[in-house]
């Protein structure tokens, strides 16, 4: 391959090279940083620092003498020209063929002297093909590659690369990867820009968005400039102007922070924001110092870019997918559904309408085929939310609204968040708006108080889902058979509101949230618990951390603080709530136990129970037994069994599923044989399936499979492993032709399945063509998969949301299956023609985003219709 002979810089010319070349990027950088102090312009440090950098390059390039067949390329930031001045340097030697041994020595001289000369490199040596490959696997690398720049070297070749990169590309495909990837890169910061020490680059809010949204428009052929976006129409030209303004100040953020730290560090910690705010002219004043002022800065502009990127990704997906929806369905005179998404019937709806601005959240949570709202209806909110004035929140109507949005089944959470991040709830709860922002200097929380308030709310929902229950199976026990738990909303939201105004924030608090009840009618016992939760949020942390719990007076004197158990419980949630809200760091499993002890202490001494029935088994439980003891069953038949039985398990099956599982097994634990069990399920409308089994390699797999071959449709599935490593799988089997007599087919049922299950090596049984329903077809569901890890880091939680079609649960099972995923509990939930299935799992690929990514990537394929 090599044109010319091999060039080796003797030791005494590569000490020399290196020398004069690291003294030439010192100098050229320390002149960059200069200019940029004297006058703090972006552009010329960023664009300066790459064409410095590009110099010494061809420079180098010219030393090793390569061949005229090959290209240095740049790729990522560095290809963009936007090189931070500690950034690493992005690089691509671009080759025509695989290179010889002479070319891949000279090669790695030239690697190895850009590192000495202090370059921090990302370097890669491809062919085009091998670019053109890698791209198509890959979307991170695909990304890099459409931002790639000749350096030097032959341009016919790296013409014939960029060409064959966008044929390559599919700009629908690559949309949805970067919606998936930015999805991924949320989760790792918890959903919130409003952390204490942001990433400017990473977090949400950071120029990564910013970024997401140039990488489509380049991918798409939009252009490469904010204003290129107005023109297509995708942005107004005042927000475009806005989104340049709000890359500058997030580029001048990151420039400084690498100059102060003289690294490439993109975290806002607390050691640079006051060195941060003296650069941007922030000064302290009476009530804030000048690295909050700066901050609070910093997350208006965080808040601003997630707003943004919101509506532009909107448009992005209406533009790439136009004929999806072609009709507009109306939902009352005021919204209507468009592309899956809350719409304004018109820009003039909140005007005319001021309880509307309420009303959308309340569709949202209502509505669960809503997956947001469009971008014209984002900024119609965010114009509208200065309407919510003391005339609007004096409203009974409004109030009642507002109660509603708590009281709700689904959706509490995003709504609150989303209400927070448009400014609706700083409007509706003045005293919100002081808080916004507002940092938190100590040694434990981690958010703004905001957001640590909206990480309590979540934390607090999470007990009320049965999904997570395996997280925290008391607190979800004691959350779901909690009357009327909003009420722990409303302190949730209260709890933490009155800090930064001097005093004691728990007493300021409990006033705001003492008024607020009373506004909203609640009645007086339910306004004195919000206001006892808010003023006693802490008590039981510190009882528990603080004090010796072995000493009866210590137990009798909180006892006589909360002096019923229903004040006891809704502590008892806040408190563990609020724990984990601050830091995933501060929560453990040591402060749980704590919190534990100290609830069920209390709770025998208000009640007079024995510790024993305080800690046992719940009342279904009881029940089960009345039940087993009602068939014939000795007392104690069941204690072996249910030995082997989690508390998930109890909590996921009602008594007379856990009775009859105890009558079927209690003589066959050690089984070596596999159960299968089946009746018709109460009512007669579907066929209950007992499979009990010793654990096998793709069993949950095998299921599916036989089930759909037998044309049925799986209506819910519980799926659990004894701690004797025995698979206990329940099912309720419905027929969608309803041509089928259940009791008909039990017998046949049992016999085979068992049968299957004898031969795990036997081929799968693949379930049966069926047609997609007409519903379907005219309203099409756009499939949705999300994996994220639980509290516990333990196991991973898969949400899919997709058109129910025959054999779908099969497909989502093996696809699991074929990417080595483990499946230890599953909720199946089909309403109407829309599925929303949850999976607990775990397994070796989840452990890095690039498998959570395939893995989405393959149950999307599978999923789409």
């Amino acid at each position: 391959m090599s044109d010319t002979a091999p060039a080796v810089l003797s030791p005494e010319l590569t000490r020399e090279r290196i020398g004069r070349y690291k003294s030439r990027l010192k100098a050229g950088s320390e002149a960059l940083r200069a200019a940029y102090e004297a006058r703090p312009l972006t552009d010329p440090i960023l664009k300066g620092r790459s064409h410095l950098v590009d110099g010494v390059l061809l420079d180098i390039w010219a030393d090793f003498q390569l061949p005229a067949s090959a290209a240095l390329v740049a790729v990522g930031g560095y290809g963009r020209e936007e090189l931070f001045p500690c950034s690493d340097v992005d690089l691509l030697f671009l080759l025509d063929e695989t290179p010889d041994a002479d070319l891949s020595e000279r090669l790695t001289q030239m690697i190895g002297l850009i590192w000495d000369i202090g370059l921090d490199i990302g370097h890669s040596v491809r062919t085009v093909d091998e670019c053109i490959e890698e791209a198509g696997l890959d979307v991170t690398v695909m990304t890099n590659l459409l931002e790639a720049r000749l350096i030097g070297g032959n341009a016919r070749l790296f013409g014939e690369f960029t060409a064959r990169l966008h044929e390559q590309l599919s700009i629908g495909q690559f949309f949805k990867a970067k919606r998936l990837e930015q999805e991924q890169r949320y989760t790792r910061h918890n959903e919130t820009p409003y952390s204490l020490e942001p990433n400017c680059k990473e977090s949400p809010g950071g120029l990564r968005d910013l970024q997401l949204i140039g990488w489509i428009s380049r991918a798409a052929g939009f252009g490469t400039h904010w204003r290129d976006l107005a023109q297509h129409g995708l942005v107004t030209s005042e927000e475009a102007t806005e989104l340049r303004e709000l890359e500058r100040f997030l580029q001048h953020v990151r420039i400084r922070l690498h100059h102060i730290a003289n690294r490439r560090e993109d975290r806002l910690l607390f050691d640079h924001q006051e060195k941060l705010a003296r650069k941007f002219g922030f000064e302290a004043n009476e009530h804030r110092r000048a690295s909050e002022v700066f901050m609070q800065e910093y997350y208006r502009t965080a808040k601003k870019v997630t707003q943004l990127n919101t509506i532009l990704l909107q448009n992005f997906g209406a533009e790439f997918f136009p004929n999806r929806y072609p009709v507009a369905i109306n939902i009352n005179e005021r919204f209507q559904c468009v592309r899956e998404l809350l719409d304004v019937r018109d820009e003039g709806v909140f005007d005319r309408h001021p309880s509307a601005l309420l009303e959308c959240f309340l569709i949202l949570q209502q509505r669960s085929e809503l997956k947001g709202m469009t971008a014209r209806t984002l900024r119609a909110l965010w114009r509208g939310r200065k309407l919510i004035n003391a005339e609007f929140r004096h409203d009974p109507a409004n109030r009642a609204l507002f109660l509603r949005l708590l009281q709700q089944k689904r959706g509490v959470v995003h709504e609150m968040r989303r209400m927070n991040q448009y400014g609706i709830l700083s409007f509706y709860l003045p005293a919100w708006r002081r808080i916004v922002g507002q940092m938190q200097h100590d040694l434990f929380h981690v958010y703004t108080v905001d957001q640590h308030i909206m990480q309590v709310l979540r934390n607090v929902r999470r007990f009320m889902v049965a999904e997570h229950a395996h997280e925290y199976p008391l607190l979800t026990r004691l959350a779901t058979s909690f009357e009327k738990p909003w009420l722990i909303y409303i302190a949730a939201l209260f709890h933490d509101i009155a800090k930064g105004r001097g005093g004691d924030h728990s007493k300021l608090g409990m006033k705001d949230a003492r008024d607020f009840c009373t506004a909203h009618g609640l009645d007086e016992t339910d306004t004195a618990l919000v206001e006892w939760l808010v003023q006693h949020h802490l008590s039981m942390s510190n009882v528990a951390q603080k004090q010796d719990m072995s000493d009866l007076d210590v137990i009798r004197r909180f006892g006589d603080l909360v002096k019923n158990e229903r004040r006891l419980t809704a502590l008892y949630i806040l408190t563990h709530a609020d724990i984990r809200g601050t830091s995933p760091k501060v929560w453990n499993g040591w402060k749980g136990k704590l919190l534990e002890d100290l609830f069920f202490a209390t709770q025998r001494l208000l009640r007079g129970a024995t510790p024993q029935q305080a800690l046992g088994t719940p009342v279904r439980q009881e029940d089960a037994r009345n039940l087993l003891r009602y068939y014939g069953l000795r007392p104690g038949t069941e204690d072996k069994l249910w030995a082997q039985l989690d508390t998930v398990y109890f909590m996921r099956h009602d008594a007379e599923e856990i009775a009859w599982h105890a009558r079927m097994l209690y003589y066959r634990i050690e089984s070596d044989e596999p159960v299968v069990k089946a009746r018709p399920s109460h009512g007669g409308e579907g066929l209950q399936v007992m499979v009990y089994a010793r654990d096998q390699k793709d069993i949950f797999v095998r299921l599916c499979g036989f089930f759909a071959r037998l044309g049925f449709s799986i209506a819910d599935a519980k799926i659990h492993t004894t701690r004797h490593g025995y698979a206990l799988d329940s099912f309720l089997l419905l027929d969608p032709g309803q041509e089928i007599h259940y009791r008909d087919v039990i017998a046949l049922l049992e016999h085979d399945l068992t049968e299957r299950l004898r031969h795990p090596d036997a081929p799968v049984d693949q379930p049966a063509s069926g047609r997609v329903s007409r519903e379907v077809k005219h309203f099409p569901i756009t499939p949705e998969v999300t994996i994220h890890p639980d509290e516990r880091g333990q196991h991973f939680i898969m949400s899919v949301t997709a058109a129910d079609r025959p054999g779908l649960l099969f497909d989502v099972a093996e696809t699991l299956a074929q990417h080595g995923i483990d499946l230890h509990t599953a909720k199946i939930a089909t309403l109407g023609e829309r599925i929303e299935d949850t999976f607990l799992i775990s397994g070796p690929d989840l452990t890095q985003d690039a498998g959570i990514l395939r893995i989405e990537a393959d149950l999307l394929e599978k999923l789409t219709i």
